[in-house]
Protein backbone atom coordinates (compact mmCIF):
# COMPACT_ATOMS: atom_id res chain seq x y z
CA UNK A 1 0.00 0.00 0.00
CA UNK A 2 1.45 3.41 -1.05
CA UNK A 3 1.68 6.45 1.64
CA UNK A 4 -0.87 8.85 2.36
CA UNK A 5 -1.69 10.56 -1.15
CA UNK A 6 -2.01 14.67 -1.34
CA UNK A 7 -5.75 15.91 -1.96
CA UNK A 8 -7.20 14.99 -4.85
CA UNK A 9 -5.67 11.46 -5.23
CA UNK A 10 -8.30 9.20 -4.65
CA UNK A 11 -11.67 11.75 -4.82
CA UNK A 12 -11.32 15.30 -5.75
CA UNK A 13 -12.13 17.04 -2.49
CA UNK A 14 -14.80 20.36 -3.08
CA UNK A 15 -14.03 20.91 0.66
CA UNK A 16 -12.43 19.66 3.54
CA UNK A 17 -15.34 19.07 5.64
CA UNK A 18 -13.56 17.78 8.94
CA UNK A 19 -15.04 15.01 11.07
CA UNK A 20 -14.45 12.49 14.14
CA UNK A 21 -14.45 8.53 14.26
CA UNK A 22 -17.42 7.86 16.86
CA UNK A 23 -17.58 4.65 16.71
CA UNK A 24 -15.73 0.97 15.15
CA UNK A 25 -17.51 -2.10 14.72
CA UNK A 26 -15.32 -4.03 12.28
CA UNK A 27 -14.96 -2.91 9.19
CA UNK A 28 -17.95 -0.45 9.63
CA UNK A 29 -17.18 2.82 11.22
CA UNK A 30 -19.29 5.28 12.23
CA UNK A 31 -18.40 9.31 11.81
CA UNK A 32 -19.77 12.41 13.35
CA UNK A 33 -19.72 15.69 11.30
CA UNK A 34 -21.67 18.70 11.79
CA UNK A 35 -25.03 19.35 10.40
CA UNK A 36 -24.57 21.68 7.79
CA UNK A 37 -21.84 19.28 6.05
CA UNK A 38 -22.92 15.90 6.48
CA UNK A 39 -21.06 13.57 3.20
CA UNK A 40 -22.97 12.35 0.74
CA UNK A 41 -23.82 8.40 0.36
CA UNK A 42 -21.16 6.67 -1.37
CA UNK A 43 -18.51 9.76 -1.15
CA UNK A 44 -15.24 9.10 0.16
CA UNK A 45 -13.53 9.82 3.93
CA UNK A 46 -10.12 9.36 4.47
CA UNK A 47 -8.96 9.13 7.94
CA UNK A 48 -6.33 11.03 9.33
CA UNK A 49 -4.19 8.38 11.43
CA UNK A 50 -0.78 8.11 12.35
CA UNK A 51 -0.40 4.86 10.43
CA UNK A 52 1.78 4.62 7.10
CA UNK A 53 -0.83 3.20 5.36
CA UNK A 54 -4.14 5.63 4.44
CA UNK A 55 -7.63 4.34 5.62
CA UNK A 56 -10.24 5.05 3.14
CA UNK A 57 -13.90 5.12 3.75
CA UNK A 58 -16.73 4.96 1.68
CA UNK A 59 -20.37 6.65 3.18
CA UNK A 60 -23.21 4.06 3.30
CA UNK A 61 -25.72 5.52 5.26
CA UNK A 62 -27.10 8.74 7.37
CA UNK A 63 -28.08 7.70 11.10
CA UNK A 64 -28.92 10.68 11.81
CA UNK A 65 -28.33 14.66 10.79
CA UNK A 66 -24.71 14.45 12.23
CA UNK A 67 -23.58 10.58 11.87
CA UNK A 68 -22.59 8.86 9.24
CA UNK A 69 -22.21 5.18 8.64
CA UNK A 70 -19.55 4.56 6.48
CA UNK A 71 -17.80 0.98 5.23
CA UNK A 72 -13.29 0.51 5.46
CA UNK A 73 -11.76 -0.88 2.70
CA UNK A 74 -8.76 -1.24 4.93
CA UNK A 75 -8.26 -3.11 8.17
CA UNK A 76 -9.43 -0.60 11.02
CA UNK A 77 -7.08 -2.11 13.47
CA UNK A 78 -5.87 0.49 15.76
CA UNK A 79 -8.41 2.89 15.09
CA UNK A 80 -9.80 4.60 17.51
CA UNK A 81 -12.93 6.96 18.67
CA UNK A 82 -12.15 10.92 18.14
CA UNK A 83 -9.25 10.51 15.36
CA UNK A 84 -9.89 13.09 13.12
CA UNK A 85 -11.55 12.15 9.61
CA UNK A 86 -11.46 14.19 5.96
CA UNK A 87 -14.83 13.89 3.86
CA UNK A 88 -13.39 14.43 -0.19
CA UNK A 89 -16.47 15.30 -1.17
CA UNK A 90 -16.51 12.85 -3.94
CA UNK A 91 -16.67 9.03 -4.41
CA UNK A 92 -13.48 6.80 -4.44
CA UNK A 93 -11.83 7.59 -8.00
CA UNK A 94 -9.52 5.21 -9.24
CA UNK A 95 -6.62 5.63 -12.01
CA UNK A 96 -7.79 4.73 -15.69
CA UNK A 97 -6.13 4.96 -18.59
CA UNK A 98 -2.16 3.63 -20.67
CA UNK A 99 -0.70 4.12 -17.04
CA UNK A 100 -2.45 1.43 -15.72
CA UNK A 101 -1.96 -1.49 -18.10
CA UNK A 102 0.25 -4.45 -16.85
CA UNK A 103 -0.13 -3.13 -13.74
CA UNK A 104 -1.55 -4.81 -10.22
CA UNK A 105 -4.01 -2.50 -8.31
CA UNK A 106 -5.94 -3.06 -5.20
CA UNK A 107 -9.88 -1.41 -4.91
CA UNK A 108 -8.78 2.11 -4.47
CA UNK A 109 -6.09 1.91 -7.11
CA UNK A 110 -3.35 1.86 -5.37
CA UNK A 111 -0.01 -0.16 -7.25
CA UNK A 112 0.15 -3.34 -5.31
CA UNK A 113 3.19 -5.29 -7.64
CA UNK A 114 6.42 -3.38 -5.92
CA UNK A 115 6.11 -0.97 -9.02
CA UNK A 116 6.52 2.77 -9.21
CA UNK A 117 3.74 4.67 -8.04
CA UNK A 118 1.03 6.43 -10.71
CA UNK A 119 2.15 9.41 -12.72
CA UNK A 120 0.68 12.42 -11.19
CA UNK A 121 -1.00 12.82 -14.66
CA UNK A 122 -2.74 9.84 -15.31
CA UNK A 123 -6.81 10.52 -15.03
CA UNK A 124 -9.22 9.34 -12.38
CA UNK A 125 -12.81 8.26 -12.38
CA UNK A 126 -15.31 7.72 -9.71
CA UNK A 127 -16.04 3.46 -9.44
CA UNK A 128 -19.86 4.81 -9.39
CA UNK A 129 -21.42 5.30 -12.33
CA UNK A 130 -25.17 4.83 -13.98
CA UNK A 131 -24.98 2.29 -17.28
CA UNK A 132 -24.76 3.96 -20.63
CA UNK A 133 -28.81 4.24 -21.79
CA UNK A 134 -30.33 1.73 -23.48
CA UNK A 135 -30.54 4.29 -26.83
CA UNK A 136 -27.34 4.08 -26.88
CA UNK A 137 -26.39 0.40 -26.34
CA UNK A 138 -25.69 -2.20 -28.78
CA UNK A 139 -26.28 -5.74 -28.66
CA UNK A 140 -24.20 -8.25 -31.26
CA UNK A 141 -24.77 -11.60 -32.78
CA UNK A 142 -21.48 -12.09 -33.30
CA UNK A 143 -19.88 -15.10 -32.11
CA UNK A 144 -16.67 -15.16 -29.46
CA UNK A 145 -14.66 -18.38 -30.49
CA UNK A 146 -12.51 -19.70 -27.81
CA UNK A 147 -10.90 -22.52 -29.00
CA UNK A 148 -12.95 -24.99 -26.51
CA UNK A 149 -14.63 -27.56 -28.43
CA UNK A 150 -17.65 -27.94 -25.95
CA UNK A 151 -17.89 -24.08 -25.03
CA UNK A 152 -17.72 -23.49 -29.08
CA UNK A 153 -20.09 -26.35 -30.18
CA UNK A 154 -23.06 -25.89 -27.25
CA UNK A 155 -22.98 -22.62 -25.55
CA UNK A 156 -20.87 -20.47 -28.24
CA UNK A 157 -20.17 -16.76 -26.41
CA UNK A 158 -21.10 -13.37 -27.71
CA UNK A 159 -19.34 -10.61 -28.63
CA UNK A 160 -20.36 -8.18 -26.12
CA UNK A 161 -22.13 -10.85 -24.01
CA UNK A 162 -21.95 -11.86 -20.59
CA UNK A 163 -20.82 -15.66 -19.87
CA UNK A 164 -21.13 -17.01 -16.07
CA UNK A 165 -19.29 -20.44 -15.45
CA UNK A 166 -21.20 -22.15 -11.97
CA UNK A 167 -19.69 -24.77 -10.20
CA UNK A 168 -19.37 -25.75 -6.99
CA UNK A 169 -15.99 -26.44 -5.43
CA UNK A 170 -12.87 -27.88 -7.03
CA UNK A 171 -14.52 -28.71 -10.65
CA UNK A 172 -12.50 -25.93 -12.92
CA UNK A 173 -14.05 -22.65 -12.56
CA UNK A 174 -10.55 -20.51 -11.91
CA UNK A 175 -8.66 -22.96 -14.41
CA UNK A 176 -11.31 -22.66 -16.78
CA UNK A 177 -11.27 -19.16 -17.22
CA UNK A 178 -7.43 -19.06 -17.27
CA UNK A 179 -7.70 -21.07 -20.18
CA UNK A 180 -9.86 -18.46 -21.77
CA UNK A 181 -7.67 -15.50 -21.23
CA UNK A 182 -4.50 -17.84 -23.11
CA UNK A 183 -6.92 -19.06 -25.94
CA UNK A 184 -7.73 -15.43 -26.41
CA UNK A 185 -4.17 -13.54 -26.66
CA UNK A 186 -3.87 -14.72 -30.38
CA UNK A 187 -7.72 -13.63 -31.30
CA UNK A 188 -8.67 -10.85 -29.11
CA UNK A 189 -7.57 -7.48 -29.99
CA UNK A 190 -8.40 -5.43 -27.52
CA UNK A 191 -8.10 -4.80 -23.59
CA UNK A 192 -8.07 -7.42 -20.94
CA UNK A 193 -9.18 -6.23 -17.48
CA UNK A 194 -9.52 -8.88 -14.71
CA UNK A 195 -10.99 -8.68 -11.03
CA UNK A 196 -10.63 -10.87 -8.71
CA UNK A 197 -12.92 -10.63 -6.06
CA UNK A 198 -12.32 -12.60 -2.91
CA UNK A 199 -9.85 -14.20 -4.65
CA UNK A 200 -6.75 -16.50 -2.68
CA UNK A 201 -2.87 -15.29 -2.69
CA UNK A 202 -1.86 -18.24 -4.44
CA UNK A 203 -4.70 -18.07 -7.17
CA UNK A 204 -3.50 -14.47 -7.60
CA UNK A 205 0.68 -15.45 -7.88
CA UNK A 206 -0.24 -18.03 -10.65
CA UNK A 207 -2.71 -16.14 -12.69
CA UNK A 208 0.25 -13.01 -12.35
CA UNK A 209 2.99 -15.43 -13.64
CA UNK A 210 0.97 -17.54 -16.09
CA UNK A 211 0.07 -13.99 -17.63
CA UNK A 212 3.77 -12.56 -17.53
CA UNK A 213 5.18 -15.73 -19.50
CA UNK A 214 2.44 -15.95 -22.13
CA UNK A 215 2.68 -11.81 -22.50
CA UNK A 216 0.08 -10.55 -22.20
CA UNK A 217 0.19 -8.84 -19.02
CA UNK A 218 1.21 -5.59 -21.07
CA UNK A 219 -2.76 -5.34 -22.51
CA UNK A 220 -3.76 -6.55 -19.03
CA UNK A 221 -4.92 -4.70 -15.78
CA UNK A 222 -5.26 -6.55 -12.15
CA UNK A 223 -7.65 -5.53 -9.74
CA UNK A 224 -7.72 -7.45 -6.85
CA UNK A 225 -9.80 -7.55 -3.35
CA UNK A 226 -8.44 -10.66 -2.10
CA UNK A 227 -9.59 -13.11 0.37
CA UNK A 228 -7.94 -11.44 3.72
CA UNK A 229 -9.12 -7.94 2.85
CA UNK A 230 -12.37 -6.46 4.54
CA UNK A 231 -15.33 -7.08 3.49
CA UNK A 232 -15.70 -3.52 1.92
CA UNK A 233 -12.91 -4.52 -0.64
CA UNK A 234 -14.20 -7.13 -1.63
CA UNK A 235 -17.40 -5.61 -2.29
CA UNK A 236 -16.38 -2.58 -4.51
CA UNK A 237 -13.45 -4.15 -6.37
CA UNK A 238 -15.73 -5.39 -9.61
CA UNK A 239 -16.86 -1.34 -9.25
CA UNK A 240 -13.25 -0.46 -9.64
CA UNK A 241 -12.39 -2.97 -12.46
CA UNK A 242 -15.56 -1.49 -14.49
CA UNK A 243 -14.24 1.77 -13.75
CA UNK A 244 -11.32 0.69 -15.32
CA UNK A 245 -12.99 -1.04 -18.53
CA UNK A 246 -16.07 1.84 -18.79
CA UNK A 247 -12.92 4.44 -19.57
CA UNK A 248 -11.32 2.06 -21.86
CA UNK A 249 -14.63 1.69 -23.53
CA UNK A 250 -15.89 5.46 -23.94
CA UNK A 251 -12.83 7.46 -24.24
CA UNK A 252 -10.51 5.16 -26.09
CA UNK A 253 -12.87 3.45 -27.53
CA UNK A 254 -11.30 -0.28 -27.81
CA UNK A 255 -13.22 -3.80 -27.02
CA UNK A 256 -12.43 -4.80 -22.98
CA UNK A 257 -12.83 -8.25 -22.00
CA UNK A 258 -13.53 -8.07 -18.47
CA UNK A 259 -12.69 -11.56 -16.38
CA UNK A 260 -14.54 -11.47 -13.31
CA UNK A 261 -13.31 -14.46 -10.42
CA UNK A 262 -15.61 -14.59 -8.32
CA UNK A 263 -18.97 -13.07 -8.94
CA UNK A 264 -20.18 -15.03 -5.51
CA UNK A 265 -17.30 -13.73 -3.46
CA UNK A 266 -19.03 -9.92 -4.48
CA UNK A 267 -22.36 -10.95 -3.27
CA UNK A 268 -20.83 -12.67 -0.05
CA UNK A 269 -18.87 -9.37 0.70
CA UNK A 270 -22.08 -7.77 0.36
CA UNK A 271 -23.90 -10.26 2.88
CA UNK A 272 -21.07 -9.40 5.39
CA UNK A 273 -21.37 -5.76 5.15
CA UNK A 274 -25.15 -5.99 5.78
CA UNK A 275 -25.07 -7.64 8.46
CA UNK A 276 -22.29 -5.39 9.67
CA UNK A 277 -24.43 -2.41 8.90
CA UNK A 278 -27.49 -3.99 11.10
CA UNK A 279 -30.08 -5.12 8.29
CA UNK A 280 -32.21 -8.19 8.71
CA UNK A 281 -30.92 -11.08 6.48
CA UNK A 282 -33.41 -12.11 3.90
CA UNK A 283 -33.55 -15.32 2.05
CA UNK A 284 -30.68 -18.20 3.24
CA UNK A 285 -28.90 -15.27 5.70
CA UNK A 286 -28.65 -13.12 2.42
CA UNK A 287 -28.64 -9.06 2.21
CA UNK A 288 -32.43 -8.06 1.30
CA UNK A 289 -30.85 -5.85 -1.25
CA UNK A 290 -28.89 -8.76 -3.12
CA UNK A 291 -30.94 -8.24 -6.82
CA UNK A 292 -30.03 -5.10 -6.73
CA UNK A 293 -26.57 -4.90 -6.33
CA UNK A 294 -25.98 -7.60 -8.82
CA UNK A 295 -28.11 -5.31 -11.21
CA UNK A 296 -25.88 -2.38 -9.95
CA UNK A 297 -22.96 -4.45 -11.44
CA UNK A 298 -24.59 -6.51 -14.07
CA UNK A 299 -26.19 -3.53 -16.01
CA UNK A 300 -22.69 -1.13 -16.05
CA UNK A 301 -21.54 -4.38 -18.26
CA UNK A 302 -22.67 -3.05 -22.00
CA UNK A 303 -21.55 -2.25 -25.10
CA UNK A 304 -21.89 0.97 -26.92
CA UNK A 305 -21.85 1.70 -30.35
CA UNK A 306 -17.84 0.68 -31.73
CA UNK A 307 -16.55 -0.79 -28.97
CA UNK A 308 -17.45 -3.90 -26.27
CA UNK A 309 -17.40 -5.29 -23.56
CA UNK A 310 -17.64 -8.90 -22.90
CA UNK A 311 -17.73 -10.55 -19.60
CA UNK A 312 -17.09 -13.60 -18.93
CA UNK A 313 -17.79 -14.60 -14.96
CA UNK A 314 -17.34 -17.28 -12.84
CA UNK A 315 -19.50 -17.92 -9.85
CA UNK A 316 -19.27 -20.81 -7.09
CA UNK A 317 -22.55 -22.66 -6.74
CA UNK A 318 -22.77 -23.34 -2.21
CA UNK A 319 -23.26 -26.96 -1.80
CA UNK A 320 -23.54 -27.21 -5.51
CA UNK A 321 -27.34 -25.91 -5.26
CA UNK A 322 -28.16 -24.17 -8.16
CA UNK A 323 -31.14 -22.77 -6.03
CA UNK A 324 -29.41 -20.75 -4.34
CA UNK A 325 -30.60 -17.03 -4.14
CA UNK A 326 -27.58 -15.77 -5.29
CA UNK A 327 -26.99 -18.29 -8.00
CA UNK A 328 -30.19 -17.56 -9.36
CA UNK A 329 -29.92 -14.00 -9.37
CA UNK A 330 -26.76 -14.01 -10.93
CA UNK A 331 -27.58 -16.65 -13.99
CA UNK A 332 -30.82 -14.36 -14.91
CA UNK A 333 -28.23 -11.39 -15.92
CA UNK A 334 -26.41 -13.97 -18.82
CA UNK A 335 -26.47 -14.21 -22.08
CA UNK A 336 -24.47 -17.61 -21.79
CA UNK A 337 -24.46 -20.10 -18.90
CA UNK A 338 -21.63 -22.77 -18.29
CA UNK A 339 -22.62 -25.45 -15.71
CA UNK A 340 -19.57 -26.94 -14.51
CA UNK A 341 -20.49 -30.38 -13.33
CA UNK A 342 -19.15 -32.55 -10.22
CA UNK A 343 -20.16 -36.08 -11.93
CA UNK A 344 -18.17 -34.97 -15.48
CA UNK A 345 -15.12 -34.07 -13.04
CA UNK A 346 -15.24 -37.34 -10.88
CA UNK A 347 -15.39 -39.11 -14.14
CA UNK A 348 -12.55 -37.46 -15.75
CA UNK A 349 -14.00 -35.36 -18.35
CA UNK A 350 -12.16 -31.73 -18.17
CA UNK A 351 -13.43 -29.60 -19.23
CA UNK A 352 -16.39 -30.71 -16.46
CA UNK A 353 -19.05 -28.81 -18.44
CA UNK A 354 -22.59 -30.35 -18.35
CA UNK A 355 -23.57 -30.24 -21.94
CA UNK A 356 -27.17 -30.08 -20.74
CA UNK A 357 -27.15 -27.81 -17.95
CA UNK A 358 -25.34 -25.33 -20.31
CA UNK A 359 -27.14 -23.15 -22.36
CA UNK A 360 -26.68 -20.13 -24.78
CA UNK A 361 -29.04 -17.70 -25.97
CA UNK A 362 -27.03 -17.58 -29.72
CA UNK A 363 -27.18 -21.24 -30.15
CA UNK A 364 -30.13 -20.17 -32.54
CA UNK A 365 -29.66 -21.48 -36.60
CA UNK A 366 -30.56 -18.08 -37.60
CA UNK A 367 -26.81 -16.55 -35.44
CA UNK A 368 -24.54 -19.92 -35.51
CA UNK A 369 -26.06 -21.14 -38.75
CA UNK A 370 -28.26 -23.87 -39.20
CA UNK A 371 -25.39 -27.18 -39.76
CA UNK A 372 -24.14 -26.10 -36.39
CA UNK A 373 -27.33 -25.76 -34.82
CA UNK A 374 -28.19 -29.17 -36.08
CA UNK A 375 -24.73 -30.66 -35.27
CA UNK A 376 -25.52 -28.79 -31.56
CA UNK A 377 -29.13 -30.64 -30.98
CA UNK A 378 -27.91 -34.09 -32.40
CA UNK A 379 -25.49 -34.11 -29.84
CA UNK A 380 -27.47 -33.06 -27.32
CA UNK A 381 -30.11 -35.53 -28.24
CA UNK A 382 -27.78 -38.39 -28.05
CA UNK A 383 -26.42 -37.19 -24.41
CA UNK A 384 -29.60 -36.71 -23.49
CA UNK A 385 -30.74 -39.91 -24.57
CA UNK A 386 -27.55 -41.76 -22.91
CA UNK A 387 -28.59 -40.06 -19.37
CA UNK A 388 -31.95 -40.86 -19.59
CA UNK A 389 -30.69 -45.05 -20.17
CA UNK A 390 -27.91 -44.70 -17.53
CA UNK A 391 -30.20 -46.63 -14.80
CA UNK A 392 -30.68 -49.24 -16.68
CA UNK A 393 -27.26 -49.92 -18.10
CA UNK A 394 -25.82 -49.88 -14.30
CA UNK A 395 -28.81 -52.06 -13.13
CA UNK A 396 -28.86 -54.55 -16.39
CA UNK A 397 -26.36 -54.05 -18.75
CA UNK A 398 -25.50 -52.38 -22.66
CA UNK A 399 -26.83 -55.81 -23.59
CA UNK A 400 -30.70 -55.61 -22.57
CA UNK A 401 -31.02 -52.16 -24.72
CA UNK A 402 -32.22 -52.73 -28.19
CA UNK A 403 -30.32 -52.02 -30.95
CA UNK A 404 -30.71 -48.42 -31.78
CA UNK A 405 -30.52 -47.47 -28.20
CA UNK A 406 -27.16 -49.31 -27.98
CA UNK A 407 -26.25 -47.54 -31.18
CA UNK A 408 -27.03 -44.27 -29.24
CA UNK A 409 -25.06 -45.21 -26.23
CA UNK A 410 -22.25 -46.09 -28.19
CA UNK A 411 -22.11 -42.68 -30.41
CA UNK A 412 -22.70 -40.60 -27.14
CA UNK A 413 -19.79 -42.14 -25.29
CA UNK A 414 -17.67 -41.32 -27.95
CA UNK A 415 -18.92 -37.90 -27.73
CA UNK A 416 -18.36 -37.28 -24.05
CA UNK A 417 -14.74 -37.80 -24.76
CA UNK A 418 -14.39 -36.40 -28.06
CA UNK A 419 -15.43 -32.87 -25.81
CA UNK A 420 -13.09 -33.54 -23.22
CA UNK A 421 -9.53 -30.97 -24.49
CA UNK A 422 -6.41 -30.86 -22.80
CA UNK A 423 -5.58 -27.25 -21.71
CA UNK A 424 -2.61 -24.89 -22.37
CA UNK A 425 -2.55 -23.57 -18.59
CA UNK A 426 -2.76 -27.30 -17.23
CA UNK A 427 0.80 -28.71 -19.21
CA UNK A 428 2.98 -27.95 -16.65
CA UNK A 429 0.71 -30.81 -14.11
CA UNK A 430 -0.51 -33.38 -17.06
CA UNK A 431 2.38 -33.03 -19.37
CA UNK A 432 -0.28 -33.54 -22.31
CA UNK A 433 0.02 -30.37 -24.90
CA UNK A 434 -3.16 -28.25 -24.92
CA UNK A 435 -5.07 -28.06 -27.89
CA UNK A 436 -6.94 -25.25 -29.23
CA UNK A 437 -9.53 -26.40 -31.70
CA UNK A 438 -11.22 -24.51 -34.57
CA UNK A 439 -15.00 -24.39 -34.81
CA UNK A 440 -15.23 -26.29 -38.14
CA UNK A 441 -13.00 -29.06 -36.69
CA UNK A 442 -15.31 -29.09 -33.94
CA UNK A 443 -18.13 -29.89 -35.71
CA UNK A 444 -17.14 -32.14 -38.52
CA UNK A 445 -15.27 -34.52 -35.35
CA UNK A 446 -18.77 -34.52 -33.68
CA UNK A 447 -20.34 -35.22 -37.41
CA UNK A 448 -18.55 -37.62 -38.35
CA UNK A 449 -19.11 -39.65 -34.76
CA UNK A 450 -22.45 -38.79 -35.16
CA UNK A 451 -22.60 -40.64 -38.37
CA UNK A 452 -20.99 -43.92 -37.29
CA UNK A 453 -17.35 -43.47 -38.66
CA UNK A 454 -15.86 -43.98 -35.30
CA UNK A 455 -17.97 -46.64 -34.15
CA UNK A 456 -15.50 -49.35 -34.78
CA UNK A 457 -12.61 -47.29 -32.75
CA UNK A 458 -11.54 -47.45 -29.33
CA UNK A 459 -13.15 -44.75 -27.18
CA UNK A 460 -9.55 -43.91 -25.18
CA UNK A 461 -8.67 -42.69 -29.00
CA UNK A 462 -11.18 -39.62 -28.29
CA UNK A 463 -10.55 -38.50 -24.97
CA UNK A 464 -8.21 -35.96 -24.43
CA UNK A 465 -7.41 -34.98 -27.78
CA UNK A 466 -8.24 -32.04 -30.01
CA UNK A 467 -9.39 -32.47 -33.54
CA UNK A 468 -10.27 -35.86 -34.88
CA UNK A 469 -7.32 -36.05 -36.85
CA UNK A 470 -5.47 -36.40 -33.90
CA UNK A 471 -7.62 -38.79 -32.31
CA UNK A 472 -7.60 -40.64 -36.14
CA UNK A 473 -4.07 -40.83 -35.49
CA UNK A 474 -4.01 -41.93 -31.90
CA UNK A 475 -6.17 -45.12 -32.87
CA UNK A 476 -3.76 -45.35 -35.78
CA UNK A 477 -1.11 -46.01 -33.24
CA UNK A 478 -3.27 -48.01 -30.40
CA UNK A 479 -4.22 -50.24 -33.58
CA UNK A 480 -0.74 -50.95 -34.67
CA UNK A 481 0.91 -51.53 -31.56
CA UNK A 482 -1.50 -53.70 -31.02
CA UNK A 483 -0.55 -56.20 -34.18
CA UNK A 484 2.85 -55.84 -33.19
CA UNK A 485 2.08 -57.29 -30.14
CA UNK A 486 -0.23 -60.13 -31.15
CA UNK A 487 2.81 -60.83 -33.77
Amino acid sequence: MQSPKPEGTHAQASAATKGTVYAVRGAVVDVVFDKESLPAINSALIVEWDRPTPLILEVHSHLDLETVRAVAFQSTAGLARGVSVRATGAPVAVPVGEAVLGRLLDVVGDPQDNGPAMPEDTPRRPIHARPPDLSTQTRTTDVFETGIKVIDLLTPMAQGGKAAMFGGAGVGKTVLVMELIRAMVDKYEGISVFAGVGERSREGHELLTEMKGSDVLKRTVLVYGQMNEPPGARWRAPLTALTISEYFRDQKHRNVLLLMDNVFRFVQAGAEVSSLLGRLPSRVGYQPTLASEVAGLQERIASVAGSAVTAIQAVYVPADDFTDPAVTTISSHMDCVIVLSRAQASEGFYPAIDPLGSSSMLLDPLVVGEAHYQTAEAVRQALARFRELTDIISLLGVEELGAADRLIVKRARRLQRFLTQPFMVTEAFTGTPGASVPLEETLAGCRAILDGETDAWAESSLYMVGTLDEARKKEADASGSDTGAAA
